[in-house]
């Protein structure tokens, strides 16, 4: 059917569950995204989400002496912590008022009049529907809106027909995806919500259902209308009262058992939460089964992609079964994940089970099965009454196209989900770094660095000076009195000095002579000449002839030398 139009080539596929966060900063560019508001523009925002029922704390208006610098330092802080609160908040984080506000280049269309237009040309070649009002802002979903109908031959059967675009999971093949889609009427079970009529193009689905004047398991624990606005509905609710009892057992068994008939098909869900089963008198019945077809990411995905060992789709369902009977238990989402302790509970049993999916431990090793579960005593004495036999036939070759399908799904979640734990790494060294105790071990050490090199240094500058002053002497020898007779070692080394200091290579060779009147050894030059140059023998200094002090030094006084020889 040609009722929608085919994706622009290059469309970014955004996944609307990605958190946001907003830091008021000076005028310096950064690296994220960076928007410009007045506080004007927080005073609208404030306006539009008062529909919620929450105080929240948007600083007051001053008309007089608001630009001094006191003041704007004040309201800064205070700005930071109303969007502190916003963004905290699971269901005003993902409404498309925050989204526009903080991201306004993704969210700038209006996603409204796009699927009345898409809605509007599938009448054209269906006109036995007609559409009798748009059901503004019933779900979370940013790109999936709904509306009432009717049949023309039918005018009393109220119906909801829900349109959705494609998310960033989507991996299906367009002609798989259309088949799949086609294939949702077909799927009978007493615990899914029968669809009545489904089609879908390359770019959108389109489904209808009946129209449920009870509404969903939601309204029923927050005591809400279903044609109500979402955040009207859930975010302040005016009684907190979990279910009873038998109806937390009988309810949870029936979300188990068509959980675990998803699994065995091979068909991917990964959507649980309450708004998503719908209630027939006492029986909870499944919705929503096109959303992991249409790619679209889960109500909780902004919680089980923190910890890495939830990366499949059955644990992914697991947890979001944990957080649903929470909500069952105690009439109110938990407030942060994983739960540290719980509070008092109907029964023990449903205290394990919650345990189970929601603990710190669960989270940090994996989540369990659902047959685990249903073994467990809170579930395993419900007996379930039905007469409808469970019937969803997927030929081969759309059960391999779900397979490849949910293998890139949990490929992307362990991708983000390494994302976040390297961010995590790094916020975290930047804060120890960043903070007093570690800016003072660092001066600190700092110091002991620059006295250790300071000390290394003078020993290098005394060690060089030492080290010219022996090189400038010659060799080192002790000092010798006048009257004392310098050993011709010495002297030669003396001799030897002048030339060195002209700048000559010269070659060192010694030699020994005894002799026979005394038993002193004399070292004498031997040679000292360029190298490499042929060693003649000085006139009157022949090679084996031996010479004394007044030979080598004319000056040095004669009677001295024959004293010291007699001594």
């Amino acid at each position: 059917m040609a009722f929608m139009e085919k994706p622009p080539a290059g469309k970014v596929l955004l996944d609307d569950t990605v958190p946001l966060t907003a830091a008021i900063e000076a005028s310096q560019s950064l690296q994220s995204h960076t928007i410009v508001r007045r506080y004007s523009d927080f005073d609208l925002l404030n306006n539009s989400l008062q529909i919620a029922g929450l105080s929240l704390p948007l600083p007051p208006k001053k008309l007089i002496g608001n630009m001094d610098r006191e003041f704007i330092a004040e309201r800064q802080k205070g700005l930071q912590n109303y969007l502190n609160v916003i963004t905290t908040n699971h269901i005003l984080s993902n409404c498309e008022l925050v989204k526009k506000f903080l991201d306004p280049n993704n969210y700038s269309a209006n996603y409204t009049e796009i699927a009345l237009q898409q809605v509007s040309m599938f009448f054209r070649s269906e006109p036995k529907w007609e559409v009798v009002e748009p059901l503004k802002d019933i779900g979370w979903r940013i790109r999936k809106k709904y509306f009432l109908m009717k049949i023309k031959n039918q005018p009393k059967e109220r119906l909801v027909l829900s349109w959705a675009d494609l998310g960033p999971d989507k991996y299906l093949s367009d002609k798989d995806f259309q088949c799949l889609i086609k294939l949702l009427p077909s799927c009978l079970h007493p615990y899914i919500y029968r669809v009545t009529f489904a089609t879908a193009n390359e770019s959108s689905a389109l489904l209808i259902r009946m129209f449920n004047d009870k509404g969903t398991l939601k309204d029923l624990i927050y005591k809400a209308k279903p044609k109500d606005p979402f955040l009207k509905k859930y975010c302040n609710p005016k009684k907190i009262q979990g279910l009873e009892l038998q109806q937390i057992k009988t309810y949870g068994r029936q979300i188990l058992e068509v959980l675990k008939f998803l699994h065995d098909k091979g068909f991917p869900y990964g959507h649980l939460h309450a708004s998503n089963v719908m209630l027939d008198g006492d029986t909870c019945r499944l919705l929503d089964l096109e959303n992991s077809l249409l790619g679209l990411p889960s109500f909780y995905r902004s919680y089980f992609s923190q910890f890495r060992k939830i990366n499949t789709l059955e644990s992914m369902d697991v947890h979001c079964f944990g957080h649903l009977l929470y909500e069952m238990t105690y009439g109110r989402p938990p407030d942060s994940v994983p739960v540290d302790s719980f509070p008092p509970a109907p029964s023990m049993a449903v205290v394990a089970v919650l345990e189970s999916t929601l603990s710190c431990e669960a989270c940090k090793n994996g989540m369990p099965t659902v047959s685990r579960l249903l073994q467990m005593p809170l579930f395993s004495d419900v007996l379930l009454t039905t007469s409808e036999k469970p019937q969803f036939k997927i030929p081969t070759k759309l059960k391999e196209a779900l397979r490849i399908a949910k293998e890139c799904i949990e490929k992307r979640l362990i991708e983000e989900q390494k994302q976040i734990h390297q961010h995590r790494r790094l916020t975290r060294a930047q804060s120890h770094h960043g903070s007093e105790e570690e800016r003072k071990k660092r001066k600190i050490l700092a110091r002991k660095k620059s006295k250790r090199s300071a000390v290394e240094n003078n020993e290098e500058h005394s060690a060089k000076y030492s080290n010219s002053n022996n090189s400038g002497s010659g060799a080192s020898s002790p000092l010798t009195s006048p009257s004392s007779p310098t050993p011709p070692s010495t002297a030669a080394a003396l001799g030897l000095s002048k030339r060195c200091k002209e700048g000559k290579d010269v070659r060192f060779t010694s030699s020994a002579s005894a002799s026979a009147s005394t038993s002193t050894t004399s070292s004498s030059l031997a040679s000292c000449e360029p190298r490499g140059a042929y060693t003649a023998p000085a006139p009157g200094c022949e090679q084996c002839e031996p010479r004394g002090l007044t030979q080598l030094h004319p000056e040095f006084p004669k009677g001295n030398f024959e004293e010291s020889r007699n001594l």
